[in-house]
């Protein structure tokens, strides 16, 4: 009878241990590929002026005030990547109307923050009075920037 009641409870223990469901492992995460981003596009993060520049093309002492001799230096501050076309449009203001100095167009390719220089300069002296500087950015009938100064 003892051996009975062994082979019958190991013939139930097999059957407990055949019956109980395994446990199934979650399911793996999707594989996801990583987001592509675009470079940005080229755009203007600032201008500053002054009475000469660096070797790095920014403007050593900034200022907006200048004498009728003095070459008037624009760096143009850009980031992104691409082609890029910037003009400067120099003009000289009284009231509402302006007249055109000088414009400047430069292109160049793009890969990552950069610094462009515009100048201009007038050997027989400056009028006295307000002007400035509009920066576009491509073919943009708007400037990306502007900066206002004097001749004093």
């Amino acid at each position: 009878m003892k051996t009975r009641v062994a082979g019958l409870l190991a013939l139930l223990f097999i059957g407990c241990v055949a019956c109980s469901k395994k446990e199934e492992a979650p399911p793996p995460p999707p594989v996801t590929e990583p987001p592509t981003t675009q470079p940005a596009p080229v755009g203007v993060s600032g201008v500053t002026l002054g009475k000469s520049i660096g070797a790095d093309k920014k403007v050593a002492e900034p200022t907006d005030v200048f004498g009728a001799k003095d070459t008037i230096y624009a760096s143009v501050e850009t980031g992104g990547t691409g082609h890029a076309k910037l003009r400067a449009l120099w003009s000289f203001v009284k009231g509402s109307k302006t007249a055109k100095v000088d414009e400047t167009t430069i292109e160049f390719e793009s890969t990552a923050p950069a610094v462009n220089e515009f100048h201009v300069s007038k050997p027989s002296g400056w009028p006295k009075g307000s002007y400035k500087v509009e920066i576009f950015l491509n073919d943009s009938p708007d400037p990306a920037t502007s900066k206002t100064f004097t001749v004093s």
